[in-house]
């Protein structure tokens, strides 16, 4: 498929996004963003032969936003969120302010106020057992916020955030603000490496790109020359249900052992108080 959008007559994008529509939402009927519409409608328009997904790389998009957008006009897929406004976060100090009167394991924070609207529209706060924040709207985080953290030990707040300079400056920006709060603060990614392994659709930043600030030491030279070049990758561009998997998975940690019925009695009779008589 050719980059440019001309090739791409109406009806064919209409159809396009009617099918990608229906992948966003598998499985379960899942909410999706719009930009996470316009992703998977490229994926629709050029999907990668099985040979090339064994090559890290991003490509350019087979569609241009701005068409995407004009095609998108008047039509309703089942899923689509409407777009996010300010205050999208849930579990804020002045929405729940007995929830930080106890500590707080563990949070995420998101860089686009679009894709935390997503997470929570899909209950993933409420599987994660975490309050998700955004970026845009709740940093510097609360004074209860941070105090809730520090009484949980051994608290983590997860980054959420682009394939780009900001996005990778942003948990420095989440630690600096937690100030001496002994808090981990983990990146989730993405970062270019990310992109690359998952071929996800790229972006390349018009005109001269300012000088890159400090950069994580976990990031590799080809990804900082990546970065340098103006190239970026936004979260959006990551399916929606591999990006739910994903965040649940890093967010809640390992999954304690299944146990099978027999299992659990044999434990039972091993467990000291109310253990089976002995035969």
């Amino acid at each position: 498929m050719p980059a440019s959008t001309s090739g791409f007559a109406r009806p064919l994008l209409e159809r396009a996004i009617i099918l990608a529509a229906r992948r966003a939402a598998a499985p379960g009927n899942l909410r999706f963003t719009e930009r996470q519409l316009y992703y998977e409608t490229c994926r629709v328009l050029r999907p990668a032969p099985g040979p090339v997904r064994r090559i890290p790389r991003t490509p350019a998009p087979p569609l241009r936003l701005p068409r995407f957008t004009d095609a998108l006009r008047g039509m309703e897929p089942a899923g689509l969120l409407p777009a996010p406004t300010a205050g999208t976060s849930t579990g804020g100090p002045g929405r729940e302010p007995d929830l930080y009167a106890y500590g707080l394991p563990r949070l995420l924070v998101c860089q686009d106020r679009s894709i935390a609207a997503m997470l929570l529209a899909n209950h993933v706060h409420l599987e994660a057992g975490c309050p998700v924040l955004t970026a845009e709207d709740d940093l510097p985080p609360d004074s209860l916020l941070v105090e809730a953290l520090e009484r949980a030990e051994g608290a983590t707040v997860h980054v959420l955030h682009d394939a780009s300079p900001a996005g990778i400056a942003l948990p420095a920006r989440v630690r600096e603000g937690l100030g001496a709060v002994p808090v981990r603060v983990a990146s989730l990614g993405l970062v270019p490496r990310h992109a690359q392994a998952l071929h996800l659709v790229s972006g390349r930043r018009p005109g001269p790109v300012p000088p890159l600030g400090p950069l994580p030491p976990g990031l590799r030279p080809a990804e900082a020359d990546w970065l340098a070049a103006g190239r970026f990758a936004e979260v959006a561009a990551v399916p929606p249900a591999r990006l739910l998997r994903a965040v649940l998975r890093l967010t809640r940690g390992p999954r304690p052992p299944r146990h099978s019925v027999w299992g659990d009695l044999r434990e039972l009779r091993t467990s000291g108080f109310l253990t089976w008589p002995d035969a």
